[in-house]
């Protein structure tokens, strides 16, 4: 049987894209407290099901696609730039192909504006109008309104028309920032885009037997397989030291282990890598938030993933990036890798120094970096202990010299000396985890 909270998502997910949601309505058409509703609802935005907005409220909207993530909806407009909708509500759930920025002549405008893109102006009327029809929505800068005509043809072709009080070279760059937030985000591999879905994974159920165990292991040859219950939901985990020396009609639920370690779908590669290797785990489950198994994550999906990043080309810098890809290596024949780099305006703090976070990106890339000289293989960081750091000044040019002081099979230790010229200016001690390429 579902939970009132499963049976609320059901519900989101069965209205049609650009219905609008309310507690109250969500609460009394399924019989709910609305505090229930008011949680249900939440989760279905973190799940990217719904969209709330100021003075619009919340609407269903569509779930983007990781490869189109770099559109936005009008809704997302809205917020964004702190909108207000005068047309077209019903249109808010769209995504946008491109924007256009009207600061040219009418017909020089039209030739650009085309059905899906949003069109940026200012106090234009006729340009608002000549925009809708063309299937074009519209964002008014300036805090200025439209016609009443307009917002009638908007509300009919259900295309938003949007008024902010910030000017249309603010829009714009807003706008472009989302864009550019979105590409980064589109970088980060997730638990969602490598696991094994549902149907193709193995897993045992609380009534199976032992030899059920047995017979899976000899179908896939692994090792660790989930369990479920009755509704699905994973309740425990079994491995062969489990089953050894049990006999074959013993219930799986009586040798498994319980409350296992489990991944969300929207967890990180980087988060699930880190578990698997820090808890030497060769397959973990992935759950919805109700704990129903998903499907399956092994350490070999997870290992090829990381390698297939690295040879990806990088589409919007973080800051990480922003403090490392200018590192040049520094070394003489025969003598330690160094690296020297240069401190950037984006690399200080306020007071014009180099910041404390660039500080341990530098240090760990470095160690990265050395590591993979020796060693083939990636690092995930357990800790790192700064002994001291200096104040390093805007445009100082300074020297990243790691020195590896252990290496094992799994794990790594580096001392890592940040020079100024002569003076030793950072000093930390990174120990970190080793994942096999």
């Amino acid at each position: 049987m579902a939970t009132k909270h499963e049976q609320i998502l059901e519900h989101i997910e069965s209205l049609s894209v650009g219905s609008k949601i309310s507690v109250r309505g969500i609460a009394k058409a399924l019989n709910v407290s609305e505090g229930t509703a008011y949680r249900a609802i939440k989760e279905a935005e973190n799940q990217d099901l719904v969209s709330t907005m100021e003075r619009v409220g919340t609407i269903r909207i569509e779930k983007k696609k990781k490869e189109n993530i770099e559109r936005l909806t009008f809704a997302e407009i809205v917020n964004i730039v702190d909108g207000q909708v005068l047309g077209g509500r019903e249109g808010l759930y769209k995504t946008l192909n491109k924007f256009v920025i009207g600061a040219m002549k009418l017909e020089a405008m039209m030739r650009y504006t085309e059905a899906g893109s949003l069109l940026i102006v200012g106090n234009r009327t006729n340009a608002h109008e000549l925009a809708v029809q063309e299937g074009a929505a519209v964002l008014v800068t300036g805090g200025f309104d439209t016609s009443d005509a307009v917002k009638k043809l908007a509300d009919e072709k259900k295309l938003p028309v949007i008024s902010t009080s910030y000017d249309t070279f603010t829009v714009a760059t807003m706008i472009n920032r989302a864009i550019y937030d979105q590409l980064i985000k589109k970088e980060i591999v997730l638990v969602d885009d490598i696991y094994t879905a549902y149907e193709d994974s193995k897993f045992l159920k609380t009534t199976d037997s032992v030899d059920h165990w047995h017979d899976l292991n000899e179908e896939t040859k692994h090792s660790r397989y989930p369990v479920v219950d009755s509704q699905n939901r994973v309740v425990g985990i079994v491995t062969s030291k489990d089953v050894i020396g049990k006999s074959a009609d013993t219930k799986i639920d009586k040798v498994m282990t319980k409350n296992p370690m489990t991944v969300h779908p929207k967890t990180s590669l980087a988060n699930a890598a880190h578990v698997m290797v820090w808890e030497g785990i060769e397959l973990m489950p992935v759950v919805d938030a109700a704990q129903k198994l998903q499907g399956i994550i092994s350490r070999q999906d997870v290992l090829k993933a990381l390698q297939h990043i690295q040879r990806q080309p990088q589409v919007g810098e973080t800051i990480d990036d922003l403090a490392t890809n200018r590192m040049e290596v520094l070394a003489e024949e025969g003598e330690p890798v160094k690296w020297k780099t240069k401190v950037t305006p984006q690399m200080t703090n306020q007071l014009g120094t180099m910041s404390y976070g660039v500080f341990i990106s530098l240090i760990t890339e470095s160690s990265s970096r050395l590591l993979r000289k020796h060693k083939k293989g990636d690092l995930v960081v357990e800790n790192i202990s700064v002994y001291f750091i200096k104040p390093v000044q805007i445009d100082s040019e300074i020297e990243i010299s790691p020195q590896i002081l252990e290496v094992g099979r799994k794990f790594a230790k580096v001392d890592v000396e940040v020079h100024q010229g002569k003076a030793i200016v950072g000093k930390a001690l990174l120990m970190a985890q080793l994942i096999d390429r």
